[in-house]
């Protein structure tokens, strides 16, 4: 009776890899590459090197490719001038259902009773207008007292050593963290634990955890969520802290205590995992690229010296700065796009190619490799160029082509659509902030002037900003000469 049950189970399993492997290209589909490896296909070299998978896909099929991943199918899409025939379309394409499951797989959280909209209303009040300039204030306070706090005690001449992945993830998360949540005591705790989370949060994206992993993630996790309850004893019953008006926000949508605490930590990682790292590879940039450092350090000059009573990245045009962002943005910021299809649709690209999309496939975008990697759209675009985003008279670059036409996006950090992210602005403002902190308090410099940026991990393609490989080993001290704040 054993032997037949387990017969008709492998059956149906043959059965199920014979469906999933027989899949072929029908008329108007985009060019269709299973792999060798039944219903697996290319899930390991995707979640290996999701770039160097994609890049090389697109060399094989064009702009427009679907691959097998894991069982499901994906149609990757890599032609700027037709995005918004994915972003713009919430009738055959939905990004709700795709999201609640990565919450249920990451973080544990279900949330079925706040609506998307709601939820972004509630955002945009804390996170823009007049709320922006409250959190930037308060983020600007706590990103000088931490800097400068390990220093005040040393000499001028005293040079300090570090990673500066290490420091620059440090001192933006426990700013981030003082800022958002009010919490003093607990702040280097939470830290620690949050980097054990995310170190393996794209495993956990991926349902790809060994046994050891995942026993730390779920630790951390269980971890966090005890650290971040409102009822820790650094929590402040008077005060109004924006994890209070979340949390208010999440008891009016009818969402108990436990999944409140999972919200928080999905909060705390939405808010601090993309700063720390943007921060490193722009000062790393600059560190490796002596002329751009003196370029962002003139034009810091000169503002200061014409209005020095007012913070020259907050009140005045900073061109130079601004290019230095966007070209660190591009070369280091790999979002990916995803959307459900979840009804067949006729998909038109910009130069009138139509793709059938089928039901219950996905399609996704990965601006990293185009517009933000794409040759015919950048002169050499794995070099950084500080001034790629300048034009000769100083004024911002913002206008590139690709096939003759004028790209609507040039680089895409922030996603896009109806689903931007909320806080671009504050992440934005705090990066010039702590950028500005450094190099006007302290003296910066490599350890080994002949050091290079550390590569990439390879497995954050696909999740916001990378992070290096690695560290760079930097000194620094107090200048000699304080500016006035």
């Amino acid at each position: 009776m054993l032997w037949t049950i387990l017969l008709l189970l492998f059956n149906g399993f043959l059965i199920l890899v014979y469906i999933y492997s027989s899949r072929t290209r029908q008329t108007n589909e985009p060019p269709l590459d299973k792999g060798v490896i039944p219903w697996l296909g290319h899930a390991l070299e995707f979640g290996k090197n999701a770039a160097k998978f994609l890049a090389r896909m697109k060399d094989k099929h064009g702009d427009i490719f679907t691959v097998r991943v894991a069982g499901h199918y994906v149609t990757v899409l890599l032609d700027p001038n037709s995005f918004d025939e994915v972003l713009n379309d919430t009738v055959c394409l939905d990004f709700a259902r795709s999201k609640k499951q990565l919450l249920q797989r990451i973080f544990c959280l279900q949330l079925p009773s706040i609506k998307p909209t709601a939820e972004r209303k509630w955002m945009e009040q804390h996170f823009q207008g007049p709320s922006l300039s409250k959190l930037s204030s308060s983020m600007k306070a706590h990103l000088q007292k931490l800097l400068l706090s390990d220093q005040t005690d040393c000499q001028p001449s005293k040079w300090t050593q570090n990673g500066l992945f290490s420091l620059c993830y440090s001192l933006l998360f426990r700013a981030g963290y003082l800022t958002l949540f009010e919490r003093i005591d607990d702040a280097p705790a939470v830290y620690e634990e949050f980097r054990k989370f995310d170190d393996l949060l794209t495993k956990l994206a991926r349902c790809s955890l060994n046994r050891g992993e995942r026993k730390t993630a779920a630790l951390s996790r269980e971890r966090l969520w005890e650290l971040l309850s409102p009822k820790g004893e650094s929590f402040r019953l008077d005060s109004s802290s924006w994890q209070q008006s979340y949390q208010h926000f999440l008891q009016e949508e009818g969402i108990d205590a436990e999944m409140q605490n999972r919200a928080f930590l999905l909060q705390l990682w939405t808010t601090q995992c993309n700063t720390g790292p943007a921060a490193f590879w722009l000062l790393g940039f600059l560190l490796t690229n002596p002329e751009a450092m003196e370029a962002v350090k003139s034009e810091i000059r000169d503002l200061t010296l014409q209005h020095p009573l007012i913070h020259p990245l907050e009140a005045h045009s900073t061109p130079v700065f601004g290019s230095v962002l966007s070209e660190t943005l591009r070369l280091t910021a790999a979002v990916m796009i995803s959307r459900e299809v979840v009804q067949d649709k006729s998909l038109r690209k910009a130069n009138g190619q139509e793709y059938h999309l089928r039901q219950g496939d996905k399609i996704c975008l990965f601006p990293f490799l185009s517009p933000q990697n794409d040759a015919e759209i950048h002169l050499q675009p794995q070099i950084f160029k500080y001034d790629r985003f300048l034009n000769e008279d100083m004024t911002v670059k913002d206008t590139f082509y690709k096939e003759g036409k004028r790209l609507k996006y040039i680089t895409m950090p922030w996603g896009a659509g109806t689903n931007v992210c909320v806080g671009k602005e504050f992440a934005v403002t705090t990066i010039k902030q702590f950028v500005f902190l450094f190099l006007t308090h302290l003296d910066l410099e490599l350890c080994n002037p002949e050091d290079k940026l550390p590569p990439v991990n390879t497995s954050r393609y696909g999740f916001g900003m990378l992070q290096p490989d690695g560290d760079l080993q930097i000194r620094y001290r107090l200048k000699k000469t304080q500016p006035e704040m």
